[in-house]
């Protein structure tokens, strides 16, 4: 049977849904687990949140004239923009990321990447603060099927090439040769180049995939290609 692809509109509100649920999940905060490390290497978890709010604040044209300012680093683009949506205690940081929850901003590129976005950057922080958030398995999927054809905001298809995934909890299912199985959100998180989620991944497959993750994520880049 055809499946049929979900609309822009269906993207922007499970995006939407998810900033939402990743505000009120670290609501409770302390300062001190705010300056945890999260899994996007370098970051802490309040600066994945300050990141996550640059993302939906900036628009095509203001990302490149801040690329170009920074002379096509990436990551000093990145941190001058973290910087400006940072607030000056964690508190405020949230609540500027909770300002941006319905935004419909992007850099550039396919809807299926910024929700991508806050999906991935959601587990970067609630896995290391022991916090549980299983998203919609249709919008996990959406996002897994993108990833997995394209690099693009991670380099989920070369994290992929030659193996063949199946999800355990839904429809996604792409690639041939050795399997690898689990939730569709531990596929996408291990095809995002996090280590971690490889421990709920089964099958001959996924200890090549741990391989190709082991290097772990470099820092956050939002639209570059990279893998976060």
């Amino acid at each position: 049977m055809r499946r049929t692809a979900p609309t822009r509109d269906h993207l922007w509100a499970a995006a939407h849904a998810e900033r939402a649920a990743l505000a009120d999940d670290l609501a409770g905060l302390d300062d001190a687990r705010w300056a945890l490390p999260s899994l996007c290497a370098r970051w802490s978890v309040e600066e994945v949140v300050a990141h996550l709010t640059a993302a939906a604040s900036v628009g095509p044209w203001r990302w490149v004239a801040s690329v170009v300012g920074a002379r096509f680093d990436t990551d000093l683009h990145n941190q001058r923009r973290l910087a400006e949506h940072r607030g000056a205690t964690p508190a405020e940081t949230l609540e500027r990321f909770r300002r941006v929850t319905t935004s419909t901003t992007a850099p550039w590129g396919p809807v299926e990447a910024w929700l991508g976005e806050v999906v991935i950057h959601g587990e970067d922080v609630r896995r290391p603060l022991g916090l549980s958030h299983t998203p919609p398995v249709e919008t996990v999927t959406a996002v897994a099927r993108f990833s997995a054809r394209r690099d693009f905001t991670v380099s989920g298809r070369t994290a992929v090439t030659g193996l063949r995934l199946e999800a355990t909890d839904g429809p996604f299912a792409t690639g041939e040769g050795p399997l690898v199985r689990g939730t569709t959100l531990a596929l996408l998180v291990a095809m995002a180049g996090r280590e971690s989620a490889c421990d709920e991944l089964t099958g001959p497959g996924a200890a090549v995939l741990r391989r190709r993750c082991a290097g772990g994520p470099p820092r956050g880049r939002a639209a570059s290609r990279e893998r976060r």
